[in-house]
């Protein structure tokens, strides 16, 4: 049976008056979840944005996407997931990543690790945030984390925990996930260390295929069912239109496929509502995906978005 789909918005930062309300009309708006990324450009934090929305909401579940396992302590970030948990009354997506956004690294000044080295710390993180939400005391001693009896991060309720979501595009990182993450996000890969105009190369549906594979490659390791995992995708452009044909030959152009690929692929949703309807159900089919997440700068387009797709397919 196919999984119910989900949609959900990033934001990277709020306007100032008025913030509250622009999360309320997110949730009204029928969106299951907000996000906020982390990054270090000019964009609000966020924890603050995430636990800020959760206050002046019901039901709308907030997240990270995703925390950068390299800009906070895997304690702190244990500590401030379980608190975002326990405000938002349960509705905490926690997501993170092993980082892959060079220019952060070198305007803070930190270390750009090559990719098996963030993963590796991405792991160890893992298992000391895990431990920090059961245990009333965790140690551990990693390559590169040692932790002596450190307290629980909060009194959760029995049974509880933030749920997590981790994003990747290789096959370490998504063998990892599906070791330990609630939703998957299925991404291009980010080796460059950057977005170029080649990255959505990287998910045409043969490659989404492979990626959905070590995710359950993963899971089968760990002992886990792989029905039980949620796969999510961020969608970079949106284009509700009844002709598409001059972007898509564009965007085509631009990136290098051919444009039945672009039409296929999972982070262009351009056409009528029929078709971007027909594309995502088609998909689900497929491959799994049944949680969404557009860009969430543009008010009119969430606006429209939402009656021409989120409203009829998840019956919100």
């Amino acid at each position: 049976m196919a999984r119910p789909f989900r949609f959900g918005v990033q934001i990277h930062d709020l306007p100032r008056d008025g913030w509250s309300e622009r999360v309320q009309r997110i949730e009204a708006l029928g969106y299951s979840s907000v996000f906020c990324p982390d990054h270090f450009g000019v964009q609000w934090d966020p924890t603050v944005l995430i636990t800020a929305a959760a206050a002046v909401t019901r039901q709308l579940k907030v997240g990270s996407l995703v925390y950068d396992v390299d800009y906070r302590h895997p304690v702190i970030l244990a500590k401030a997931a379980a608190a975002v948990h326990l405000v938002s009354g349960g509705r905490h997506e926690f997501g993170i990543g092993a980082g892959w956004m060079q220019t952060d690294y070198e305007q803070a000044g930190m270390t750009y690790d090559r990719p098996g080295v963030r993963i590796e710390r991405l792991a160890e993180a893992l298992e000391i945030i895990r431990s920090m939400w059961t245990q009333e005391r965790t140690s551990f001693t990693g390559k590169h984390y040692q932790i002596k009896e450190v307290a629980q991060a909060a009194k959760l309720p029995k049974g509880e925990r933030p749920k997590i979501l981790i994003g990747g595009g290789g096959p370490r990182v998504l063998r990892l996930a599906g070791r330990h993450a609630d939703i998957v996000g299925i991404n291009p890969s980010m080796h460059e260390g950057k977005i170029t105009p080649q990255t959505a190369v990287d998910l045409v549906p043969e490659r989404v295929q492979e990626k959905i594979e070590w995710v359950r490659e993963g899971a089968q390791r760990a002992g886990r069912s792989f029905a039980e995992i949620e796969l999510n995708s961020l969608v970079f452009v949106v284009a509700i239109a009844d002709d598409v044909r001059g972007l898509r030959s564009a965007l085509a152009k631009n990136t290098g496929m051919s444009e039945s690929q672009v039409a296929a692929c999972p982070i262009f949703l351009t056409g009528s509502p029929a078709e971007i309807r027909e594309k995502l159900e088609k998909q689900r089919e497929q491959s799994g995906i049944s949680y969404i997440v557009i860009q969430g700068d543009d008010v009119d387009r969430i606006e429209r978005f939402s009656e021409a797709v989120v409203r009829p397919l998840s019956g919100k």
